[in-house]
């Protein structure tokens, strides 16, 4: 099926969730108004839509093709690539002194969706680029940043992001790649990076990589790591494009999924080494690394939603479409009922519905968190809204993905056999999703960070905020007289009790150094934040489509944000005290994981 661009559903949350509207009013974003943020959605929707999305499921079975060290893309990738850049969108979010519009990371988050919903293979360039232009905007010298930024931020060259090697995945402690001083003030890179994104194509004519490489007199760990940008051409003083630097691609990888997005091995230094540029200082490259990892974290975690709405718009389709059996209250005499009509196939759909808005909402809440902590006149503002960012990324990053599994998954179901087959493209979503929680940080990581670093911010006062937030919105709940919304306050209530203990545990733990404890229960911890924060993110919606349609708003859309947080609220936040039982006592349960896992 064709993808539709969820337009109004993003502006809806955007506004009533993420805080769009008080934003403006606060002076957040003096250039922009409703009706402006509104038009940029549908053009990007528009263009999500009508050029992107047909690429995706040619673009799977084409794939990206390597041959003699080079890299072509699927059919019709330069072509939209090209107008995508034309139009402006790679320049959205960048500062306007290097060719960018300076819209805010909420605008920019929401146009990502667009992106990844319609091809997550095409988004995954521009992406990388993104993180590129705000770890060298933020760290490089004004001569690397004269030299790259304004030909990445127009896309005319793509970035990368080099750091896994062959022994070296998540613990960057083994990086290897090697560094050397020239005496020109450059550096020269000896290794090779696996996984690399994008790290050979067609698409532009040069593309920048940044890569961590370790000194030889540098202290041992990630301590000693140092940032260094390589370009695949040499940059001569005028702009122009000088000789091939000495770094190539080796290969490409056979993957599960995302097959039109090249993912290469790179080799630096087969001719005595590649030429490289220090960006921020030796042996800080993890701190400028970083800038750009949580660039990325937010983005991945847009793509599991992006992915689960596109799953889902797919399984609503067929099962509107698709006659099997008789649902209960079918009129006698009128054959098969669309599977729709079907109570277990009601509630897949519901889930996968809900778990996406959910998703949704948290990830447009950090984007507006971030916007916060770099946009606001006031020092104290902007230290909350860092903080509260820092607390969600992973969240947004990893709950986001998971649910990504979990919906592409449940529309495999709703398929049937269907399904199973890539004749109907349900497949494909449930390859391509599966990447998520694995790369920019394996979900694991991200909820250690959670529990071992973001936990303990400002002495836990950033996240006992973030829970007397949804608290207040519980308190709405409890005050709304409308009756549609069931058991939600309730059962909401519940779900932020039951996060606000295993918080507490968690915070008492640490303070107690009891850190393995800590890391046995992250995992269900951040599931717990993300029903607690999600769900709360659907009520806040609800309310909104409540108050609208008591002041006379007759918008169906309405009714269904108030059923479907009633149903996140009454079906899957009901798990959230079974979670925070296992935060909170299993534990123990891991001493005797060697026993359980012998033989």
């Amino acid at each position: 099926m064709t993808y539709r661009a969820p337009v109004e559903d993003l502006a809806f949350t955007m506004r009533h969730v993420a805080g769009l509207e008080e934003g403006i009013a606060e002076g957040l974003y003096p250039d922009l108004s409703l009706d402006l943020v509104e038009q940029v959605l549908e053009e990007a929707g528009r263009f999500a839509s009508e050029r992107i999305a047909p690429l995706n499921a040619p673009g799977d079975r084409a794939g990206a093709r390597f041959a003699d060290g080079e890299v072509t893309t699927a059919p019709g990738w330069k072509d939209v690539y090209r107008d995508w850049t034309e139009a402006g969108w790679n320049a959205l979010p960048c500062d306007p002194e290097w060719g960018g519009q300076g819209l805010p990371s909420l605008v920019q988050t929401a146009c990502v969706e667009f992106w990844n919903a319609a091809c997550m293979s095409f988004a995954l360039g521009p992406l990388l680029t993104a993180g590129a232009v705000e770890a060298i905007t933020t760290h490089a010298s004004e001569d690397l940043k004269r030299r790259y930024l304004a030909k990445l931020v127009s896309g005319e060259w793509m970035g990368t992001m080099n750091l896994t090697e062959p022994q070296a995945g998540s613990d960057l402690n083994a990086v290897r790649t090697r560094a050397e001083r020239a005496d020109d003030g450059t550096y020269r890179i000896t290794g090779s990076k696996i996984f690399i994104t994008y790290g050979e194509h067609d698409l532009t004519e040069n593309i920048v990589h940044l890569v961590l490489a370790r000194l030889p007199d540098a202290p041992p760990g990630t301590r000693g790591l140092s940032l260094f940008l390589v370009p695949k051409f040499l940059v001569n003083d005028d702009g122009s494009l000088g000789a091939r630097n000495d770094v190539r691609c080796h290969s490409i990888e056979h993957k599960l999924g995302i097959h039109a997005s090249p993912t290469c091995t790179m080799v630096y230094g087969d001719a005595g080494g590649a030429v490289g540029w220090l960006v921020g200082e030796e042996n800080r490259g993890l701190a400028c690394m970083f800038t750009m990892m949580n660039n990325a974290r937010l983005a991945v975690g847009t793509q599991g939603v992006a992915i689960a709405d596109r799953a889902y718009q797919q399984a609503l389709s067929y099962a509107r479409e698709r006659r099997q059996g008789r649902a209960p209250g079918a009129a006698a005499g009128e054959g098969m009922s669309p599977l729709v009509l079907h109570p277990d196939v009601q509630r897949m759909l519901l889930t996968m519905k809900a778990m996406t808005h959910a998703a949704r909402g948290i990830c447009l809440m950090t984007a507006a968190a971030i916007d916060r902590g770099r946009l606001s006149g006031d020092a104290e503002a902007r230290r909350r809204g860092h903080e509260l960012a820092s607390l969600l990324t992973p969240v947004a990053k990893a709950f986001s993905t998971d649910i990504g599994c979990e919906v592409a998954s449940l529309g495999v179901q709703v398929h049937g056999g269907m399904g199973f087959v890539e004749e109907t493209g349900a497949a494909q979503h449930l390859r391509a999703a599966r990447i998520a929680p694995i790369y920019e940080g394996t979900n694991g990581i991200q909820a250690i960070d959670l529990v071992m670093r973001k936990l303990p911010l400002s002495d836990g006062a950033t996240v006992r905020g973030a829970i007397a937030d949804m608290r207040k919105v519980g308190a709405r709940l409890v005050a709304s007289r409308d009756e549609a919304f069931g058991a939600s306050a309730a059962r909401m209530r519940e779900a932020v009790d039951a996060l606000d203990d295993a918080t507490s545990f968690l915070l008492k733990a640490l303070a107690g150094n009891s850190s393995a404890d800590v890391l046995a229960a992250a995992t269900p911890y951040l599931r717990l934040f993300g029903i607690a924060q999600g769900g709360t993110a659907l009520a806040k919606a609800a309310l909104a489509a409540s108050e609208a349609r008591a002041a006379g708003d007759t918008n169906p859309a309405h009714a269904g944000r108030i059923a479907l947080a009633r149903f996140f609220a009454e079906n899957i936040a009901t798990g959230a005290r079974g979670l925070a039982q296992t935060v909170m006592a299993g534990a123990s349960a891991l001493a005797d994981a060697e026993a359980a896992l012998a033989g």
